[in-house]
């Protein structure tokens, strides 16, 4: 039983970090009242500081480490503890593994009900060297104290940038191009935009790389128009000639908003895009492209997809979610036919470009919602779908989608996610009745943070095996993934 909460603000404690939240923190109890600290992982007994307490719980700041935890590293980047990107730093990387891992595995218990999930476990796939791997970067611009321009990554939820632009898990280039913006933009007083007044020009810099060509994209973000660039042809001499440089684009953002890209680009110099390969197939990326951020664990990621479709070349299969047209090309090389469907006009229309530029002819691409183009395309068709592919955001998929993936009857349901939550969430729903899990893998897509990316093979049940669920699945759906992990 808890005890009286008699904690407060400011109170100097002892605490033994028992186990981790799934954002990366560290979890301890005194007298069964938890405790939430940054920076420390289970086996870490540590002094800290009380930063706030609630009724049932409370949160605490690292001030002293008394005994290290075996699986305690030092961190190598220097602002590790303020950033609040790398979570993890401080943690071995088999710790990393270990943790993520067991990640989804307690989702797919608590919040899916797959009490047998470890026995369909296969083991994560991990990286050989898991640093400067992110082939994407999303510089937030700022200004300190003296006035000059700085660039690097928000501190743990505020939007205070920690000044960083050697950052250890984005490729070596992004230095030196953040290096030459901020010091052209001290040179002739181009303002960081400043959230609280909306005024300034340069919001964010997006760095793109092709890790297969070389290619490098720099996206300046501006509240504004490519003529608020003094000069800015000296912008583009200094940039262009960085090995591999492509493109170089303005975007257009002068809502106040937090969405980082507007929808407008114009290209100052170069290409309108860059290009990369996965697994020998090219794909051209825009600078609102989604593209999966490691490349080096993209390719195993669709491997474990590919061998969970079981393809044989005869199949018919539909990509939810498809965005530029990834995983469906992957697919295709190995399928009779593939769908895609995606909502983002943009998207769609580079998956069709990527699929000319390949070759790859037996591929086609919707624009819309899954949950209305994929039923009239049924009842028009009434084509036999025998593997349905689905790699959702975060929210996990829609409930009406679920609803029409269950009318399709497919063989094979194979579930790439970057969210174990939700990912346990639409599992319940769709193994409700006609399918069960037969297997899956985690893959570390994402090393040194707490994300991480699984891939899930459910197969339809015979009909004996049926197994029926105490939650209505609407009801179910109500529930945030959030507050059910809660």
């Amino acid at each position: 039983m808890k005890r009286e909460n008699h904690y407060i603000k400011n109170q100097e404690l002892i605490l033994a970090i028992e186990d981790m939240t799934t954002e990366g923190e560290g979890i301890g109890k005194l007298d069964g009242f938890p405790f939430f600290v940054k920076d420390t992982i289970p086996g870490d007994r540590i002094r800290m500081i009380v930063t706030k307490v609630k009724k049932n719980y409370g949160y605490g700041r690292l001030k002293e480490l008394l005994i290290s935890s075996e699986n305690r590293v030092e961190a190598p980047c220097p602002v590790a503890r303020s950033c609040g990107g790398c979570r993890l730093q401080h943690l071995d990387y088999n710790g990393q593994l270990h943790f993520k891992q067991n990640q989804v595995l307690n989702c797919l218990k608590r919040i899916g009900g797959f009490e047998d999930a470890s026995g369909k476990m296969e083991p994560i796939i991990g990286m050989d060297d898991p640093w400067h791997y992110r082939n994407k970067a999303q510089f937030p611009i700022g200004i300190n104290k003296e006035g000059k321009a700085i660039a690097g990554f928000y501190a743990g939820r505020t939007h205070t940038i920690i000044p960083n632009t050697a950052c250890m898990i984005q490729m070596p280039e992004a230095e030196e191009i953040l290096e030459k913006i901020l010091s052209y933009m001290d040179r002739y007083g181009i303002a960081p935009y400043q959230e609280k007044t909306q005024s300034g020009l340069v919001r964010h810099v997006l760095i793109r790389k092709g890790f297969h060509t070389g290619q490098l994209m720099v996206c300046l973000v501006c509240n504004g128009v490519p003529d608020d660039l003094t000069n800015r042809d000296e912008l583009i001499e200094l940039l262009r000639y960085i090995p591999g440089m492509s493109s170089i684009i303005f975007n257009v953002n002068t809502e106040n908003t937090n969405r980082i890209l507007g929808n407008r680009c114009i290209t100052l110099w170069g290409k309108d895009n860059i290009e990369d390969t996965i697994d020998n197939i090219m794909f051209r990326i825009s600078p609102l492209s989604f593209y999966q951020v490691n490349p080096v664990q993209t390719e195993k990621l669709y491997q474990k997809a590919m061998e969970y479709a079981a393809l044989t070349g005869t199949e018919t299969v539909w990509d939810m979610y498809c965005g530029i047209g990834t995983i469906s090309l992957f697919l295709a090389r190995k399928a009779k036919k593939v769908y895609g469907v995606e909502i983002v006009e943009q998207a769609i229309l580079d998956a069709r470009q990527n699929a000319a530029a390949n070759g790859i002819d037996h591929v086609e691409f919707y624009v819309g919602k899954a949950e209305e183009v994929v039923p009239a395309w049924m009842e028009k068709t009434r084509e036999k779908i025998d593997v349905v592919v689905l790699d959702p955001p975060r929210k996990g998929c829609d409930r009406e989608l679920l609803a029409t993936i269950l009318s399709m009857q497919p063989e094979r349901i194979v579930y790439v996610s970057c969210d174990p939550a939700t990912l346990a969430r639409d599992l319940k729903i769709l193994c409700r009745e006609d399918y069960r899990m037969e297997k899956w893998t985690a893959a570390d897509m994402f090393p040194q943070t707490s994300h991480v990316e699984c891939v899930c093979l459910l197969d339809k049940k015979v009909p004996d095996t049926y197994v029926k669920f105490g939650v209505d699945a609407e009801d179910y759906y109500r529930i945030k993934a959030s507050e059910v992990a809660e």
